[in-house]
């Protein structure tokens, strides 16, 4: 799964590089017929940045082993930080003046362990004051869509069709010496899928330096070993103070329900991720 994810991240970062490559010789060529196209549109638009998030994410399981099962807030029951920074990237880059190609990715990786001072159910479990917990979380998605935009004034409506990429690498352990015995309950995970995705887009020109834009895709998977829905919305503002280079802001929420089915068990992931993020703006 690991050499996966690298090759997927090779592949994206390749991907991006050469977009940018062979489009940058062709937006000259295309300045000419800039008149007709929406001056809310880019030939080449890339992000760079950072989303910094509001978390709360829940873990549950079930083992058929012990035939028990359990939930684990990360924030609240084993102390995970609430805000957390996630690198993320976007680039999108028309053909012709109404349709093109739009890619997003982000990683959220977390990872804590509390010794715990107080009793607790883990995952089915009791654990006492002399007990420790940990858990893992690594989330990855990275999404390509081919876009519509209808319009050619200062707004523009845009709708998307393609895959996304998700992975999970999860787990939660809890461990206890309860009258000199040991008990030790967990579970985890390490999944990946792909998934149809809809993306749907608002792009909005003030002027050259200034725009607004609304973004929201959406990932449902029925079956398979990781199965579940992705939802993620964005609201943001965009200013130029050069022709080629500018900032981006906005608010994003991000919601990820997504469950595992084993024989022995099965593993189930509620994440709610909302906040601010920032970009560096290049345009072309």
């Amino acid at each position: 799964m690991r050499n996966r994810h690298h090759r997927f991240g090779k592949a994206t970062a390749g991907l991006a590089i050469a977009t940018l490559a062979v489009f940058g010789a062709a937006a000259h060529a295309q300045d000419s017929n800039k008149k007709s196209q929406s001056p809310a549109l880019d030939n080449i638009s890339l992000w760079v940045g950072g989303y910094y998030t509001n978390n709360d994410t829940n873990i549950g399981g079930k083992t058929a082993y012990l035939n028990t099962s359990g939930n684990v807030n990360l924030e609240k029951d084993l102390d995970f930080k609430k805000h957390k920074t996630v690198p993320r990237v976007r680039l999108d880059f028309l053909i012709g003046e109404h349709q093109g190609f739009s890619f997003d990715y982000y990683e959220v990786n977390r990872s804590h362990s509390k010794s715990l001072d107080e009793n607790i159910e883990f995952l089915g479990q009791p654990i006492d004051a002399a007990a420790e917990a940990k858990g893992n979380l690594k989330f990855t998605f990275g999404s390509a869509a081919y876009k519509w935009w209808f319009g050619t004034g200062d707004d523009v409506f845009g709708l998307g069709i393609g895959a996304a990429y998700y992975k999970v690498h999860a787990s939660v352990y809890g461990s206890a010496t309860v009258n000199d015995e040991s008990v030790a309950s967990g579970a985890s995970t390490n999944q990946s899928a792909w998934a149809p995705n809809l993306q749907i887009g608002w792009r909005h020109a003030f002027n050259d330096q200034w725009r607004m834009y609304f973004n929201a895709s959406g990932v449902k998977k029925n079956g398979g070993e990781l199965n579940g829905h992705i939802f993620d919305a964005a609201l943001g503002l965009e200013y130029f103070p050069w022709q080629n280079v500018g900032i981006g802001a906005e608010y994003a929420y991000t919601k990820i329900k997504l469950n595992q089915d084993k024989r022995n068990y099965n593993l189930d992931l509620d994440m709610k991720l909302n906040g601010p993020a920032a970009y560096i703006r290049f345009r072309f």
